[in-house]
This record gives structure tokens, C-alpha cells and sequence, in this order.
């Protein structure tokens, strides 16, 4: 029979020259394809137990497993890509060699943290501070004076101002530095305080603030003296190195080391910022700190500043010099995050505050997606009778986690939690208030990317005169929201609940 064949291939060929070619071309296409498949199948089984015997969680596990073996090239690809905690390795041999540093400028606060008195404080907030403290190593202070400010137009005012009384050093830290409107005002002032000898630093998210680190306002102020450093650059030829998408997210200020600023503002004017995403104005607020605790949000930065741009590979030895004097009754905890720091760490925070609230507990968040967990604390607590209340914007500016954060919805209003949605623009303020007397406020956004993959800043602030502005604020958002009744919510239809499903399937990822 082969033989048969093989004499009419040769017959056929003398008529048709091109025939035997053409097979032998067909051949070599499938031999090629065969071992294309196999080697990407083996491939894809590689990295997914690559994913599976890593250390995350089981949410988080299952996305990327149905990611790299549902989508045969781009799963992986997209896995090796982004799905693991890649700083860089010089980056993350930095932060190592700066630990010890950041540990002894730390010693420096421990005797103002002895001189807490926590029988001021609610027996339930001990134990988030020492959840802070185990996991972050930032001490609580007592002796500071907090300044709430919901109104960015107040920010500017008192910050420009701040910068125009400073007699040292002007270091400034954002995710987002967006040129116009007001920024050309805090430029002028930088530019200032320069000319009075001022020591003006300034390190901004690569991504984030991409159009800045490209504008003329920056060459200004590298004209004027000042420096201007991009944080985690972004560059295509990082892709095999690093994790592109891990982000310095943190919003801060330092003048003289006696002022801080911290919150969720970027340095944008929000009447220029974004304006065609058909959101609304962005809404947000910043905390101005005076006192002992500046001298952790001063160790944040610099340990920040030093992992781009100094050699040194230590913090300055300040160990002899006194940290700002207490000036107020604020009891303030400054517990920075990021992949840098346990993984895991904000989020047992966030579940210690969420389990320690008996009447009342208010978030308000931009993006929420919570982790199993947190969501299930949330329900938990509801269910036990603390008034739950979630914020959150009408309208955000990504559909995947809109999708993804209504598909969480079913099991927190069945639980009781009372859900709002604000229609007085984007609300970007990242606050959590507890039973009305402790509160978290800063960066940190309720969900994955958040709580697992960008450098956040949040405070854990134990006292309840400042919780009661905080509070305030927060009512003045619930104000400006619509809820939704369960009934209703769940009338929606099939293929907006097929959407949301499969955006919940890939919330971990987000």
C-alpha cells in the first residue's frame, strides 16, 4: 500500500512539479504546530503550579489558575508579567539594606511611644495598635495636632503657605502630579523657597505622573534647585525584571520635618484633572499633622527617596536629634505598606478595626473590591448589629472594577450593610471610622491592588475628637449619596449579573 502511494506521489509530481512541495510544506506546518501546542501546554501546566504553590490567597490562586490555562498564550505571558511581587532586584537589595537604618531611626520614638497613657484609649484600639506595630514596626505617638481638611481649594491655600514658611527642607511625594490650575502656584512657591536656600525634593510615580516628570513645571523647578525623582520608572525594557503595575501610590508632604500632609488629594487641581472620564469633579481630603508622628511619616519618605536615588544605602543617622515636640491630644499611628512590607499586614489591620466595631462602622473608598475576607467581616459585622455604612462613587472611572464591585453587593446588603452611592462627583477620600472615636485615613483604597501591590500610607488615628470631623465629613457624603434596597438591586438583569460574575472572577487580580 505505501508503495502504491509513494509511486502515485511520484507520478503526480511529474505533472504537478509543486505538488510534492506543497505537502511536504503541509507536513512541516503541522510538525511545527504539534510542537507549538505541546510546548505551550507544558508551558501553561508549568506556570500554573507555579501559581498554586505560591503564597497567596485562595481567591487570588484561582484567578490566575482559570487565567493561564483558559487563555493558552496570553495567561502565562500575562502571569510572568505581572502576577508576582517583582520590586527589582536591586530595588528590593535596597529597601533590605536600609532596614537596619529605618529600625534604629524607629528606637529614636520609643520613648515617646512609653509615654502613651492607653487607659485614655478603648481597650479594643490596644489591640489594633499592636496589630500595627507587629506587622509594620511603626510605633502609636501620643501629643499631635491633627487639621481635617475636606476642601482642596483650603488644601492649596495652607499648603502654599506651609511651603512659603519654610526655613529647611520642602520634600513632596505623589502618585499623581498633574501640571495646571493651581500646581503652577505650589511650582512658584518650591520656586520661593529655593531662593531662601530651602532644600526642596520631590519623588513621583513614574506612571502616575508621567505628563509632569515631561512638563515644563518640572524643568522649572530642576532649574530653581530642586529635585525631581520618578519613583518605580516605568520602562518597557523592565518588563523581565520587574512588575510593571506596582505602583507609589502614597500622598505626602514634609516641611521642615515639622508639618506633615497626607491623604488622598494627588497634587492635581481638580477642575483640569480628567475632566472628559464622565465621572464628576474628584472629591478629597487631606490631614495636616503637627508632632511627634511626623517624624515616622519623615523615616516613610526618606526611606522612599533613598530606594530611588541615593547610594548611600542608609538613612541619615538622626538618632541624637529630637523628634517634634507633642503639641496636641491626637494619638497617631503611621503604618505604611506595600510589597516592601508583609503582604498580608494592611489587610490584618483592616480586619482587626473592621472586628473591633460595636456600634458603628463607615467607609468611604473610591474603588471597592474587598477581599474575601474583609467582605466577610463586613457581612459579620452587620449581622451582629454594628451599623455598616460603605461609600462609595455613583460613577468610577474603570469598568472592570465597577463590574467587579457590584457583583459583591448581594452578599453585603443581605447582611444589612447599607450601601451608598455618592452623586456629588468621583469621592476619592480613603477614611474608616470605628463606633465614632478611632478612625484609618489616608491612601488606601478597599481593594486588591491596594491592599497587596502599591506603596499605600495610611493612619490609624486614636482619638475621638478628630474621629468626630472625620465622622462629619463622612455625613456630609452620606448626605450627597442614593442607597439602593435589596429587592431592587437584585431585579437586575442576566447579562449585567453574568459580567459582574465574571469581573468578581478576576477581582483578585485587580
Amino acid at each position: 500500500m505505501e508503495i502504491a502511494i509513494d509511486f502515485w506521489l511520484i507520478s503526480q509530481s511529474i505533472y504537478f512539479p509543486n505538488l510534492l512541495g506543497v505537502i511536504d510544506a503541509l507536513m512541516t506546518f503541522q510538525y511545527w504546530g504539534s510542537v507549538s501546542f505541546v510546548v505551550g501546554l507544558i508551558l501553561q501546566v508549568m506556570v500554573a503550579l507555579r501559581v498554586i504553590m505560591g503564597k497567596r490567597g485562595v481567591g487570588e490562586t484561582l484567578a490566575w489558575v482559570i487565567l493561564v490555562l483558559g487563555l493558552p498564550l496570553g495567561g502565562w505571558i500575562l502571569y510572568l508579567l505581572i502576577g508576582e511581587l517583582r520590586l527589582g532586584a536591586s530595588r528590593a537589595r535596597r529597601f533590605q539594606q536600609l532596614s537596619a537604618s529605618i529600625q534604629q531611626r524607629l528606637k529614636v520614638l520609643e520613648p515617646l511611644e512609653a509615654q502613651l497613657d492607653w487607659n485614655t484609649v478603648d481597650a479594643r484600639f490596644t489591640q489594633l495598635a499592636r496589630t500595627g506595630r507587629g506587622t509594620l514596626n511603626f510605633p502609636a505617638l501620643p501629643g499631635n495636632q491633627l487639621e481635617l481638611m475636606g476642601d482642596w481649594q483650603q488644601v492649596f491655600d495652607q499648603l502654599i503657605a506651609d511651603i512659603d514658611a519654610a526655613t529647611t527642607n520642602c520634600d513632596l511625594q505623589f502618585y499623581i502630579w498633574h501640571p495646571g490650575g493651581r500646581t503652577a502656584e505650589v511650582v512658584a512657591a518650591l520656586e520661593r523657597a529655593r531662593q531662601r536656600g530651602v532644600h526642596c525634593r520631590i519623588l513621583v510615580d513614574s506612571l502616575g505622573s508621567w505628563k509632569f516628570l515631561k512638563s515644563d513645571e518640572a524643568k522649572r523647578l530642576e532649574a530653581a534647585g530642586a529635585q525631581v525623582r520618578e519613583a518605580l520608572p516605568s520602562r518597557l525594557w523592565r518588563l523581565p525584571f520587574v512588575r510593571y503595575d506596582l505602583r507609589m501610590h502614597r500622598k505626602l508632604v514634609l516641611i521642615d520635618d515639622r508639618i506633615a500632609w497626607t491623604g488622598s488629594l494627588n497634587l492635581i487641581d481638580p477642575r483640569y484633572f480628567k475632566r472628559d472620564a464622565g465621572v464628576g469633579q474628584w472629591i478629597d481630603a487631606m490631614v495636616r499633622v503637627q508632632g511627634p508622628a511626623v517624624e515616622s511619616l519623615a523615616i516613610i519618605f526618606q526611606t522612599d527617596w533613598q530606594s530611588e536615588v541615593d547610594d548611600s544605602q542608609t538613612l541619615p543617622d538622626l538618632t541624637n536629634c529630637e523628634p517634634p515636640a507633642p503639641n496636641g491630644p491626637s494619638v497617631v499611628q503611621a503604618l505604611p505598606s506595600g510589597p516592601a512590607f508583609a503582604v498580608d499586614a494592611i489587610e490584618q489591620i483592616l480586619l482587626t478595626a473592621v472586628y473591633s466595631a460595636r456600634q458603628e462602622l463607615v467607609i468611604t473608598s473610591p474603588y471597592f473590591v474587598p477581599s474575601e475576607s474583609l467582605s466577610m467581616a463586613l457581612a459579620s459585622a452587620a449581622q451582629r448589629g454594628v451599623q455598616v455604612t460603605v461609600v462609595v462613587p455613583a460613577k468610577v472611572d474603570s469598568k472592570l472594577v465597577r463590574y467587579a464591585s457590584r457583583a459583591l453587593r448581594d452578599r453585603l446588603l443581605a447582611a444589612g450593610v447599607r450601601l451608598a452611592f455618592f452623586k456629588g462627583g468621583l469621592l476619592h477620600t480613603k477614611s474608616l471610622t470605628i463606633d465614632g472615636t478611632t478612625s484609618l485615613f489616608g491612601t488606601l483604597n478597599m481593594d486588591p491592588r491596594s491592599l497587596r501591590l502599591n506603596f499605600e500610607l495610611t493612619l490609624a488615628v486614636y482619638d475621638p475628637l478628630f474621629t468626630a470631623q472625620l465622622r462629619s465629613l463622612q455625613q456630609s457624603y452620606i448626605d450627597q449619596s442614593v442607597g439602593i434596597e435589596i429587592d431592587r438591586w437584585r431585579r437586575r438583569g442576566f447579562v449585567t449579573r453574568l459580567l459582574e460574575n465574571i469581573a468578581k472572577l478576576l477581582s483578585p487580580l485587580l
